[in-house]
């Protein structure tokens, strides 16, 4: 499985993007918004994790690759999480600090969710992150996201929730 935009090939995770994955997931400041940053069975985890979600959902995080030098730069798909009490797809992205304000993460972003609406039967795709955490939601928004509902949540403290149907998907593709 992979996907291709202009710049970017997403394909399965594989044991050999583990330094990448690392140096992203590890970080203090990549992983700002998170209860804390992954250590090293935590990244190999996030990688097993997302191989399952290959054979069970069809989807799960990718890793982003820049077509034009072969460099994993992050990670971004299709995940079901738990949204206020109910399993919806998600799509999530981490892009490493060096690469962002690219446009990578929204381009990444966009990928998925046109995989998500082209392939399965699921009538909307959301995108939650932390409340404080704005360049997370500025790509929901590029992507046609709009903000649906924030709440109180044990592990952000708040959450957003951003999302967009498939009559608003197909209605802004056609534009």
């Amino acid at each position: 499985m992979q996907l291709e935009t202009q710049r970017l090939l997403l394909r399965e995770m594989r044991e050999e993007d583990y330094p990448a994955l690392l140096s992203i997931l590890s970080d203090p400041d990549m992983m700002r918004y998170y209860p804390k940053p992954y250590d090293e069975e935590g990244v190999r985890g996030w990688i097993a994790r997302n191989q399952r979600r290959y054979q069970v959902d069809g989807f799960g995080l990718w890793t982003v690759i820049l077509k034009e030098t072969g460099t994993a730069i992050g990670d971004c798909g299709i995940t079901l999480q738990s949204i206020h009490g109910r399993m919806l797809p998600e799509i999530g992205y981490h892009i490493h600090k060096d690469h962002q304000r690219r446009g990578y993460a929204s381009e990444a972003a966009q990928a998925c969710m046109d995989f998500l609406f082209e392939t399965t039967d699921y009538q909307a795709v959301y995108s939650y992150m932390k409340y404080t955490n704005a360049p997370s939601y500025g790509v929901a928004l590029k992507n046609g996201m709009r903000f649906i509902e924030e709440y109180d949540d044990p592990v952000n403290t708040r959450t957003r929730v951003y999302g967009i149907t498939r009559e608003e998907w197909a209605r802004r593709t056609k534009q």
